[in-house]
């Protein structure tokens, strides 16, 4: 017990640690508490055993409550990629232990199963959930792996077990539920829900990716994601950064509200789609609602509030696939190739005579973004590239279907051409004749269309 007490003193100081923006990887033989795990540790391992320093919070490589020469070995094994295991802290910086080599991976959701392609590691997936299964064209390979079921509401136990899987990684922050009905079988969280695009260095999500590199020994194809990663989002900040608040337009970001719902639900702080709406150079109004800054993501909101803000764009979220596996409508992302629900959707909101007199109405500045660029490894980041050049087409340089058609090629290893597949945001950007961004080219004639109807 009081071994534990201090183990969770020490998380709380790495906790701090993090949040100074000190990126540290959690990984249990990180001895100097660096972003890497190198002869370095095992330096500073040799001075806590010879008490010259003080135990640091990631010391005990092994986790048996002592600092010793087995550490070492542990550290030494890790460094030659033949550790037998690895203890790591979770996206809710709990400690697991993973046996190793991981040869069998059941995958929830679409951002796990993103970083298996990315990762190059699909071949090691034998069980998917219901959302990957119903996602063929992201995920051609595994769409076709055993389904475990909607794994959020409905998860299939039974089947996950009868696949004897060395790890489940899941999508969700809560995990005991699962942890009980899986004995034996690690319940990994590794903190991909946490992207923090503004602070992507020492964010969760790209810990959890390092974390998974170590975990299924693919550190090189994780450290060349990661750059890439960090560096086009330095890239959209040096297009948008500077941009004075003045400059910034005024931004509501929303779920797309159904025809018979009254409320709006715009998104806190904490969410990837405000994220996005700063990285594009904008300013959510949901800035100064009470709640903006706490742990829940959705605020609700009435129609009246959005009147009284009058944003300058309204950017509407149209969940593609949710976590249970419901594919929505209107239809969206990589396995809808036509913008025609997307259309319709947008029509219907702008058609509700409580939102007539919003100037983002009246102006034609509403869009529907799909939750393909919210949700998956990278998607925020692609979708603060497309509405970049919507807020700021002078000063946002990078293209975002070429920074799309990049991820999609060299990570994912995808076949497939955004210039004929894909519906990502309506109305598309407007690259050039013929060339449309968002949305399949052979579209171009409707789009030209109904911007001459609204002029």
């Amino acid at each position: 017990m009081r071994y534990q007490i201090m183990i969770m003193l020490a998380l709380s100081c790495l906790i701090l640690q993090a949040s100074s923006g000190e990126y540290i990887l959690h990984i249990f033989g990180n001895a100097n508490m660096d972003g890497t795990i190198d002869q370095e540790d095992i330096a500073t391992l040799r001075e806590i055993i010879s008490n010259n320093m003080s135990p640091t919070e990631l010391a005990d490589a092994n986790l048996d409550g002592e600092v010793d020469l087995q550490d070492i070995a542990q550290v030494e094994m890790i460094i030659n990629g033949t550790e037998k295991n690895l203890t790591i802290l979770d996206g809710n910086n709990l400690p697991i232990t993973i046996n190793k080599p991981v040869e069998r991976i059941v995958v929830e959701y679409l951002d796990n199963a993103d970083l298996m392609q990315i990762l190059k590691r699909t071949d090691k997936v034998v069980g998917v959930d219901l959302a990957v299964a119903k996602s063929p064209a992201e995920f051609p390979e595994l769409s076709n792996r055993t389904c475990v079921g909607a794994m959020h509401k409905e998860p299939d136990y039974e089947k996950v077990l009868s696949l004897d899987p060395d790890l489940l990684l899941v999508f969700s922050n809560v995990t005991q539920e699962k942890e009980r009905n899986l004995p034996g079988v690690p319940v990994l969280f590794a903190g991909l829900y946490y992207p923090d695009l503004l602070r992507p260095e020492s964010s969760a999500f790209t810990d959890a990716v390092r974390k998974l590199g170590y975990v299924l020994d693919a550190q090189q194809d994780a450290e060349e994601y990661i750059q890439w990663h960090i560096g086009s989002l330095n890239r959209l900040i040096e297009s948008t950064g500077s941009i004075p608040d003045s400059k910034r337009p005024t931004v509501l970001v929303a779920a797309y509200p159904g025809a018979e719902e009254k409320s709006v639900f715009t998104f806190a702080k904490i969410d990837t789609l405000t994220s996005i709406v700063d990285l594009a150079g904008g300013r959510t109004v949901a800035a100064e609602l009470p709640d903006f800054m706490k742990s829940t993501y959705r605020i609700e909101v009435d129609p009246e509030w959005v009147l009284q803000e009058d944003p300058d764009y309204i950017v509407l979220l149209a969940v593609a696939t949710t976590y249970s596996g419901l594919v929505m409508d209107p239809p969206s992302g990589y396995d809808a190739d036509d913008p025609t629900g997307m259309k319709e959707a947008l029509e219907a909101f702008v058609s509700r005579p409580e939102y007539a007199n919003l100037r983002a109405v009246q102006n034609g500045d509403v869009y529907i973004l799909s939750g393909n660029m919210r949700n998956d490894a990278s998607k925020g980041l692609i979708g603060a590239a497309y509405l970049a050049r919507i807020f700021h087409p002078d000063e946002a340089e990078m293209d975002p279907e070429d920074l799309h058609q990049e991820y999609l090629q060299k990570f994912l290893g995808l076949d497939y051409d955004l210039d004929q597949h894909g519906v990502f945001i309506y109305p598309p950007l407007i690259k050039g004749p013929g060339e449309l961004g968002g949305v399949p080219d052979s579209y171009y004639e409707m789009m030209a269309k109904n911007r001459a109807a609204v002029a």
